[in-house]
């Protein structure tokens, strides 16, 4: 029998429950739906993402509304369309051997002609993102006066997204006599004052302390310079071969450009933004849900809702500002008591960021070290070893073909044939990975190096704080379509220098300057010899005296550039801030000499590019 009888539920809901593969009820269900059922009872239920409270709620709903009725009688709130959508899919999946359930979806982005049309023809349960519903209301297009429950789902992300004053609209057309059913995730002090001012001696139930994170997720760090950011991140998830997660990252331009290099180097990965239509939205959330795409880059407010199971990992290209975004972040894996991983990429600077979560969290972080190149082809191997043992034959339909595979590989032997058949696939690691950099950043714990700053040492100092550098002239620049991401990549792969070293890049337009540490400036001239592009011979030549001279008082570096102290070189002086700033994760290849595609994400100047730093 199924245990979801014993909760109160009846057969044909537990019937129906039970195909979709509900065997046995999560604690916020199991605690939840007794006393929902009652109907008597204000109600607030704090539990993680990923714990079940659809269904805590959804259920109940399902027993206590008069379905012989056509007129709304249940409201839903939720923050976002994908879970607005996904809120009214599982109630019709709940109710689908059940007569006269209507439930109606009411969200921004859709027609709303439609959804009005639906409201028209008789509705029960109205789920709705607060912005529409109050458009709809305003419209006088509906009536709640006999509305008997209300829900509030993630109530902490509906505030965070400012939603305060529209929920206030919808709930003031409501009758005093209805119930109001809040989940959360978090509970802030807003979240607080909506349960006093609405609720009349609420039934509060915890799952887990408050505020705190799901128990079953890892969380790690991986300290990084700035440069290095994109390098790391994909080595990170070149060593989760079978990864399925969510990057979130800050801004619509950052999720777009990640997404966009990510699919350039062969990743399956897209974007899921706020500029998106609703049709281009459903069509990336379809492809993850059946994962044809490995990787979903997401900003916070795209991804709120989203329910997709078997979530491996979660990975924060950028911080977000709250711990309470944090949380629901991370929530997005470890979802129906499975397991997963939550890891941060962050510069030193943000260690701070780091263990204010970890105390909201109430929970200790991993250090961990980005993996060494070989580290990556090893698990790169094995991952292929394991997919090949594991493949499922299809023996009717191979059996033609056997007698033409066994002629060919009949002068191999049967190691000869193993080392072959993985290594068609490991080789494009190992020859990716040759002579890999360490990628982690050479910085104590809790501690920031001020001389270094988040791009890492570039050469030997010599005392009091300098190092020498050479300014060289190349005749290609941004007509050739070069911006200083592409540019550094081609002096690399060309120039036979890495990354890590290479100084202040300037992009003109149809020439432009970098620097190289004095003692390696001849040998990048003489690797350029010979080298044309497109036809046309590739000039390097020192410019001006040839020597730079970059002193570490005042001029400490930032993100994506200096402040103060200006630096000055033997053939002219570069202006403050100027034109060689790279900024966070502005480079593909992460100072990886084999990395072929040095890109800054946009190619936009950094005055083109909205700020991204914001106080944590």
């Amino acid at each position: 029998m199924n245990p979801f009888i014993n909760l109160g539920i009846r057969e044909d809901i537990v019937n129906a429950i039970s195909e979709l593969g509900f065997e046995n009820p999560t604690p916020i269900q199991e605690q939840s739906i007794p006393v929902l059922l009652t109907g008597s009872n204000d109600f607030v239920g704090l539990a993680q993402t990923g714990t079940g409270k659809t269904a805590a709620f959804g259920l109940p709903l399902l027993e206590l509304l008069d379905f012989e009725e056509n007129y709304p009688q249940a409201l839903v709130l939720c923050p976002t369309r994908e879970l607005c959508l996904q809120i009214t899919n599982d109630i019709n999946n709940y109710s689908k051997k059940m007569g006269n359930v209507n439930v109606v979806a009411v969200y921004g982005g859709a027609s709303i002609s439609d959804q009005l049309r639906q409201i028209r023809r008789g509705v029960q349960i109205v789920v709705a993102t607060p912005g529409r519903m109050l458009d709809i209301i305003n419209r006088k297009a509906i009536d709640f006066t006999k509305v008997k429950f209300v829900v509030l789902d993630e109530a902490d992300e509906m505030l965070n997204m400012g939603f305060q004053e529209d929920i206030d609209s919808i709930l003031s057309t409501t009758p005093d006599t209805k119930k109001t059913w809040l989940f959360s995730a978090t509970m802030p002090a807003e979240v607080r004052r909506i349960a006093k001012k609405y609720m009349n001696e609420p039934f509060e139930l915890t799952m887990g302390t408050k505020n705190t994170g799901n128990a079953n997720i890892e969380h790690e760090y991986y300290i990084v310079r700035a440069r290095d950011k994109y390098a790391a991140f994909k080595r990170i998830v070149d060593f989760n071969p079978d990864i399925f997660g969510i990057v979130f990252c800050r801004t619509k331009i950052e999720t777009q450009d990640i997404a966009e290099s990510l699919m350039k180097d062969g990743y399956n990965a897209d974007s899921l933004h706020g500029d998106l239509s609703q049709q281009q939205r459903d069509k990336v959330m379809k492809r993850y849900r059946e994962r044809n795409l490995q990787l979903l880059i997401a900003t916070d407010v795209a991804a709120r809702g989203i329910d997709v199971n078997d979530v491996t990992h979660v990975i924060n290209y950028s911080l977000p500002d709250e711990v309470e975004n944090y949380t629901h972040r991370s929530g997005r894996t470890a979802r129906a008591g499975k397991t997963g991983v939550s890891i941060s990429i962050i510069n030193a600077k943000e260690l701070g960021k780091i263990r204010q979560i970890e105390r909201g969290l109430g929970k200790k972080f991993v250090k961990a070290e980005i993996p060494t190149g070989f580290d990556v082809c090893e698990k790169q191997l094995f991952s292929i070893v394991h997919k090949i043992h594991d493949v499922e034959v299809n023996e009717q339909q191979i059996e033609q073909y056997l007698p033409r595979i066994m002629e060919e590989y009949k002068d191999l032997s049967k190691e000869d044939f193993i080392k072959r058949f993985a290594s068609i696939e490991f080789n494009r690691f190992l020859d990716y990975y040759k002579n890999a950099p360490d990628l982690n950043a050479p910085v104590e714990e809790g501690r920031y190096d001020r001389e270094r700053g988040e791009r890492g040492e570039r050469a030997p100092r010599g005392e009091g704080g300098k190092s020498e550098y050479t300014r060289l002239f190349i005749n290609l620049g941004s007509v050739d379509e070069f911006n200083r991401g592409d540019l550094l990549g081609y002096i690399c792969n060309n120039g036979k220098i890495s990354g890590r070293t290479v100084g202040k890049i300037d992009v003109k337009g149809v020439y432009s300057f970098f620097e190289v540490p004095n003692a390696e400036a001849e040998a990048v001239i003489n690797n350029f010899k010979g080298v044309d592009f497109k036809g046309r011979e590739v000039r390097i030549e020192i410019s001006g005296e040839g020597t730079s001279t970059t002193r570490s008082g005042g001029g400490e570096r930032r993100e994506g550039g200096y402040r103060g102290g200006e630096r000055r070189e033997g053939g002219g002086g570069y202006n403050r801030s100027g034109g060689g700033d790279r900024r966070d994760g502005g480079n593909r290849g992460g100072g990886n000499p084999s990395n072929a595609g040095f890109r800054d994400f946009s190619g936009k100047r950094r005055e083109d590019r909205p700020e991204r730093k914001r106080r944590f």
